[in-house]
């Protein structure tokens, strides 16, 4: 598994901005977004339905991992799609700490992304509450 999903019946934007919210009360924030729809559009004059992408991360934990490996960095922040499914209805994968525990290879990493793990499960759990 590479992502968990959550989705709620809100709009896009609705969506993003209780997804902030929670985040920012577990400590994590969204350090970048990327509208793809626009991107598409404005590069290929290709239509497609509202779909951003999130970079969240959590400093603290951040800084841990790149003390343990700099090269670490190419792995963060940890990406968030998102998108609707049906008008009013946003679905969110939020990337699976475990996968950078796995690919980073270091034993310090793996820890700091299982207590990553433990953040994201509250935010899921307060989303999905």
């Amino acid at each position: 598994m590479y992502a968990h999903t959550v989705e709620l019946d809100l709009p896009i934007d609705q969506a993003i901005e209780k997804l902030k919210a929670v985040l920012t009360d577990a400590k994590m924030g969204v350090v970048s977004e990327v509208n793809v729809q626009a991107i598409m559009k404005a590069k290929l004059d290709h239509d497609m339905p509202p779909y951003r992408l999130l970079g969240i991360c959590a400093a603290g934990i951040a800084r841990r991992v790149l003390e343990a490996d700099r090269d670490a960095g190419a792995l963060l922040p940890c990406g968030c799609c998102a998108y609707e499914v049906a008008p009013g209805r946003t679905r969110f994968a939020l990337q699976d700490p475990a996968g950078i525990a796995t690919l980073s290879g270091n034993a310090d990493i793996a820890a700091i992304m299982a207590e990553a793990q433990t953040h994201l499960a509250g935010v899921l759990a307060t989303l999905r509450g």
